[in-house]
């Protein structure tokens, strides 16, 4: 393949546990991002829902207390940060749209403060402890991707993980990182037998999207075993294993399963036009044969 100038840019992946103080999680997460800025990387993402421990576990309407606004204080906070740093942030939020309606929802902060949109987690799932039905709203955004100071790029959110036409939707808006802030991990009873076939199916689905659409795929996700007073169960054990693919599917690098820790990882964005050319799988692509995939199944 013929090489291209380098474009090279940092991500920085914040993959964390969190407790039951929203304030300490977001202190904690504007430090994490300080110390990612102060590592050269330029475009920040945090987990899934990092300002709270994962409430979906149960079904309590206390938990709707957690949302906020955006723009709202955490968004504002963040903006003061990526103008100081200049860097772009993606932030994973519980938003309050309106009285009733709440989203799963990621902002994109621009390296210059500004809040460039939104993403609303469009695939809600709802599987024992994780009961993200009872809370949000599917997104009524679509699939969206935003051109920032160091690239163009698409976010996602946890379950849209598994669904490439998620993936694919996002790409052909010219995303050349998709991001999946992410909240996942095993039930503990449940690891020794499915543990090692559930992540790897996590991450292989996510790699496929970097293949199938010659791009770069981060997936920060949360750490630590998080068990919430008055639900049953023995809680949820995060995976960590926060990674980044690059535009061949492989592993350029991954955080561990048990700790806390800030994934740094250069990529080179002209890899994105190099791929798409040699594999042009999107110039392939037989839109006039793909109408059933609207529908939701084919007898």
């Amino acid at each position: 393949m013929k090489r291209a100038a380098s474009q090279v840019v940092k991500l920085g992946l914040l993959q964390s546990a969190a407790s039951a103080d929203t304030q300490a999680n977001l202190k904690k997460t504007l430090a994490l991002a300080e110390q990612a800025a102060g590592r050269g990387a330029q475009i920040i993402c945090t987990q899934e829902l990092f300002r709270s421990r994962y409430f979906c576990q149960s079904e309590d309407h206390k938990n709707f207390a957690l949302a906020e606004k955006i723009p709202g204080p955490t968004t504002d906070a963040l903006s003061r940060l990526a103008k100081k740093r200049k860097v772009v942030v993606i932030a994973s939020l519980f938003e309050k749209r309106a009285a009733g309606i709440y989203h799963n929802t990621a902002a994109v902060i621009d390296a210059d403060g500004a809040l460039l949109g939104v993403y609303r987690k469009m695939h809600i799932p709802d599987d024992p402890l994780f009961y993200e039905k009872f809370y949000f709203t599917p997104g009524d955004l679509g699939f969206k991707a935003w051109r920032t100071r160091y690239g163009k790029i698409g976010v996602l959110v946890c379950w849209d993980q598994w669904y490439p036409e998620a993936a694919r939707l996002t790409a052909l808006q010219g995303a050349q990182i998709l991001f999946y802030p992410t909240a996942i991990g095993w039930h503990p009873s449940e690891k020794a037998k499915y543990g090692t076939d559930q992540h790897n199916a996590w991450e292989t689905i996510q790699r496929s999207h970097a293949v199938a659409n010659g791009c770069y795929v981060a997936a920060p996700n949360r750490v630590g075993l998080e068990q919430i007073a008055g639900v049953d169960g023995e809680g949820i054990e995060f995976w960590g294993q926060s990674f980044v693919a690059g535009t061949s599917g492989e592993i350029l690098a991954r955080a561990s399963a048990d700790k806390e820790e800030i994934l740094i990882v250069s990529v080179d964005l002209a890899r994105v036009d190099v791929m798409r050319t040699h594999w042009p799988f999107l110039r392939d692509r037989r839109i006039d044969a793909y109408g059933n995939l609207t529908k939701r199944f084919v007898d």
